[in-house]
């Protein structure tokens, strides 16, 4: 067992990578399945909200990120995989949550939907541009080919195909449509977190050996988001249920894409999918406590746009 953690090498296996690539789509076919044509029209009425949602996710957030991996002095491979979680987008986890914090659902489903549709383009310029700003990280990145292009059709394919086809089945086949609301969501959660465990349970000793490397880079990084989105919805003058809902937007991140990303594109560098796959953990974690939390300290009247549970319509 090698002691640095820019040398550990994860191999979870095709099986494991393919097992995540279809619960992540069904994911994104779980979310598309949750979109009405009011969630589009609501990104043109409320372009100040969403607008802010987006700057924050995609600018405020890796700038305090790559300040973070700078004052922790975190390991190169730790420094991308932070990078790269919070350059994906958000997953329908966070409606989850928002909902069951009392939050603004419609608001949320926005700006997940905005989200994920600017993230085939944002997302690979993202975490190119901002590693680059960590000499660490740079310095890895100048041993690895990256494939630039590659890791956009991936994320195309990974979002846009599962995307259309829950768009053209919630417009096709409305009935069924309600229908796997009620299954698809919680399904996917299910799986992906027993693939995740899974995947860490094989690599037993790498995780004994290295999670104190990473632990308080991830704990404090999970912290920064949920209050950069809780200070975004303030700072927007956003009713309760907005701040919630923008709270876990930028604080719930789509951590089985970024795993997928660190097992295709940085395959050698084990500690960037080690990164990923207990932030995932953590970033449930965290997002059940806080919207219990939520949920017990008020129960607020559902404001004008809200809707109900995204999995019971």
């Amino acid at each position: 067992m090698v002691n640095d953690i820019d040398q550990l090498q994860v191999d979870l296996g095709d099986g494991f990578q393919l097992a995540t690539k279809v619960v992540i789509a069904v994911f994104l076919f779980g979310v598309a399945l949750d979109v009405r044509p009011s969630d589009l029209r609501d990104v043109v009425r409320r372009p100040r909200a969403i607008g802010a949602g987006l700057l924050a996710q995609y600018l405020l957030m890796p700038v305090l990120t790559v300040l973070l991996t700078l004052a922790l002095d975190v390991r190169g491979s730790v420094a991308i995989g932070m990078i790269l979680v919070v350059c994906c987008p958000a997953g329908n986890l966070s409606n989850i949550l928002t909902h069951r914090a009392g939050g603004d659902v419609a608001l949320s489903i926005s700006l997940t939907t905005a989200s994920n549709v600017v993230a085939i383009v944002l997302t690979p310029a993202a975490v190119a541009f901002w590693c680059g700003l960590n000499p660490a990280a740079d310095d890895l990145l100048n041993d690895v080919s990256i494939n630039a292009w590659g890791m956009a059709a991936e994320v195309a394919l990974l979002i846009g195909l599962p995307f259309a086809a829950g768009l053209l089945a919630a417009w096709r086949f409305p009935g069924f449509s309600a229908r796997a609301r009620r299954f698809v969501e919680p399904g996917a959660l299910v799986l992906l977190l027993l693939i995740v465990v899974g995947g860490l349970a094989g690599q037993f000793a790498a995780f004994r050996t290295y999670v104190g490397a990473v632990a308080l880079a991830i704990v404090l990084q999970n912290a920064i988001s949920l209050l950069a989105g809780y200070g975004t919805g303030r700072g927007l003058r956003l009713a309760v249920p907005g701040v919630r809902a923008m709270t876990f937007e930028l604080g719930v991140r789509n951590t089985g894409l970024a795993l997928v990303l660190a097992l295709g594109f940085f395959g050698d560098l084990g500690g960037v999918a080690f990164v990923a796959a207990l932030w995932g953990l953590w970033d449930v974690t965290t997002g059940l406590v806080l919207s219990s939390w939520w949920r017990r300290a008020t129960a607020p009247a559902a404001p004008a746009g809200s809707r109900g549970t995204p999995a019971a319509r």
